[in-house]
């Protein structure tokens, strides 16, 4: 819910704990598990919250959702090790105020045991947690289609932003993943995942609509994933997501790309700024992230040139 701070010390010392006695960041799927962990069941869920408070009462919603299919190999591992970056760039660079972070992982709903797991939105220590109990299956349904729609009605229809409800902010959600949405939500699999009854298949168009009423949506696609460069999905997501498709040629680099991501909508850096952040944490994924978010560069540099000349009316903020 968001309550609480994120402590490196702590990171620090359960990543020792787990090396020390040989278990894995991801214990829960590798004790073999293969059903969806009861705090990641999206089941029955009413709301994934987002609320502001004493501690942060200017909360700024972020959801990481990843593809956990056979295609994407080593990326959660590669985004739990790099979380203490990711949490740094957002508040020592001051890149969004009050950060609370929701992990999550897509399936395919079609063959898969746990076709979608949803943790919580927090500000500490519990997102690690939440990462720890996700079950990276391995899965897939192949044709280059997973469940994205079912994952997108998820965070439309049950998730709640303090930041929209209270200030009209948008949150930022980000799906990193290498292949296609279905081209419809089907009521069979919300049923059967989330619990909830539809009278019709909504097009995945018309959800992600919806969706884009409360979060910036942006799809990743790493080179390390087997469908990396793929006209075809790039296309698909463009189509339904315009810039707002990064490609990125580093896998170490995901957590960067995404607090960079989130300093430039909020305002808060350009991309120069954002990458001489990067050299001055000491990462080497600055050129990596350039490349990546050049397209957000390219639009925001027109709008603001559309703003500065008042758009078709003229001069109307000089």
């Amino acid at each position: 819910m968001g309550s609480g701070h994120w402590s490196t010390d702590v990171y620090t010392a359960a990543a020792g704990y787990r090396a020390a006695s040989g278990k894995s960041a991801f214990d829960y799927s590798d004790s073999g598990a293969r059903t969806v962990h009861p705090d990641l069941d999206p089941d029955g869920v009413f709301m994934r919250e987002s609320r502001d408070s004493g501690e942060h009462p200017f909360s700024t919603p972020i959801a990481v959702l990843f593809d956990v299919t056979g295609s994407m190999g080593n990326v959660p591992r590669v985004l739990q090790t790099k979380l203490p970056q990711l949490l740094g760039l957002l508040t020592r660079k001051n890149y969004a105020v009050d950060p609370q972070i929701m992990f999550g992982a897509i399936g395919d709903a079609t063959c898969d045991r746990a076709p979608l797991q949803m943790g919580q939105f927090e500000s500490d220590n519990r997102m690690d947690e939440d990462l720890a109990r996700i079950v990276l299956e391995g899965g897939g349904g192949g044709q280059k289609h997973e469940s994205y729609e079912l994952a997108l009605y998820f965070m439309a229809r049950h998730t709640i932003l303090d930041s929209m409800v209270n200030r009209g902010r948008k949150g930022y959600l980000f799906i990193i993943g290498d292949e296609m949405p279905y081209p419809r939500v089907k009521p069979r699999e919300v049923k059967a995942v989330i619990g909830d009854v539809l009278p019709e298949p909504i097009p995945t168009e018309d959800i992600l609509a919806e969706l884009k009423r409360k979060f910036e949506v942006y799809y990743i696609l790493p080179t390390a994933a087997h469908h990396s460069g793929d006209k075809e999905v790039l296309s698909r997501w463009r189509k339904l997501l315009g810039q707002n498709v990064l490609e990125l040629d580093d896998l170490d680099a995901v957590c960067e790309t995404i607090a960079l991501t989130v300093g430039l909508g909020e305002d808060a850096i350009d991309l120069d700024e954002g990458i001489a952040d990067l050299t001055d944490v000491g990462s080497r994924a600055g050129g990596s992230v350039g490349r990546a978010l050049a397209p957000l560069q390219r639009t925001a540099v027109v709008r603001s040139t559309f703003e500065i000349a008042g758009g078709p009316g003229g001069n109307q903020r000089l």
